[in-house]
């Protein structure tokens, strides 16, 4: 999943009160399985910004009008600019790039089989939601990450525009037609339960990401930060509804 904001505003990423990262690449990667870590977590992160590429596109085919359709567009394209930054990157440092995203392939895929939107408006809550999510859980780990790769990582997370887009579009749907506002709060609510689970069986079935967030590796996450984590990533996915004039 895209890719997954902070408590104090829905626009912004929820983050843990982790150090910042002191080495750099060539120090960090000299452990195996933080090596491992991190090319497990940018191969979903590369896989989560083509799907996220890929349903952008198909998103502007529901467009209700050319505006909205050419502002998708646009959305789409930065999305697999960053993919190809990712991609990029996992050359750079010898792992080839389709490798990597491989074990990513079918648990984001069946994610998005689930989610799949019937309406516009639903596509542009799942952009926002889903999406907002997968960078919560991104920038997390991120700040466990050395200086070079958390950089990467940050830089691929910038928003598209799609955040203030879906917020107005949703919220002038919803004051058209209030009833609007119940069916897209149950679709958020979907999204959010298929998000965490999908992301937690994703972390279960790769050792490398799971040790790293149990903090085997590279001072990671103990058990109750992981708590604290998921605790943070709710309370930010409750202040995106609110922007968005939904309920949680």
């Amino acid at each position: 999943m895209r890719t997954m904001q902070t408590p104090q505003s829905p626009e912004q990423p929820a983050v843990s009160d982790a150090p910042a990262p002191v080495k750099d690449w060539a120090e960090a990667s000299a452990d195996p399985r933080y090596r491992a870590a991190v090319v497990d977590l940018l191969g979903a992160l590369a896989y989560g910004e083509l799907a996220a590429f890929e349903r952008l596109a198909e998103d502007a085919k529901l467009a209700p009008g050319l505006a909205d359709k050419a502002a998708l567009a646009r959305m789409a394209s930065a999305e697999f600019q960053h993919f190809e930054q990712v991609s990029e990157h996992l050359a750079s440092i010898a792992e080839e790039p389709v490798a990597a995203m491989q074990p990513f392939v079918v648990p984001l895929d069946e994610f998005h089989r689930l989610t799949a939107p019937s309406d516009w408006l639903e596509g542009l809550v799942k952009a926002y939601v889903g999406d907002a999510i997968a960078a919560d859980f991104y920038r997390e780990i991120a700040s466990r990450l050395d200086a070079d790769t958390r950089g990467l990582v940050l830089r691929v997370l910038d928003d598209t525009g799609h955040a203030s887009f879906a917020v107005e579009k949703v919220r002038a749907a919803i004051e058209a037609d209030p009833r609007v506002g119940g069916r897209l709060a149950l679709w958020a609510r979907r999204l959010m339960g298929e998000a965490l689970s999908q992301a937690q069986r994703v972390v279960a079935d790769r050792d490398a990401l799971s040790t790293m967030l149990v903090g085997g590796v590279a001072d990671g996450f103990d058990l109750a930060e992981i708590g604290r984590m998921f605790s943070r990533i709710t309370e930010a996915h409750t202040k995106r509804m609110a922007a968005l004039g939904l309920s949680a």
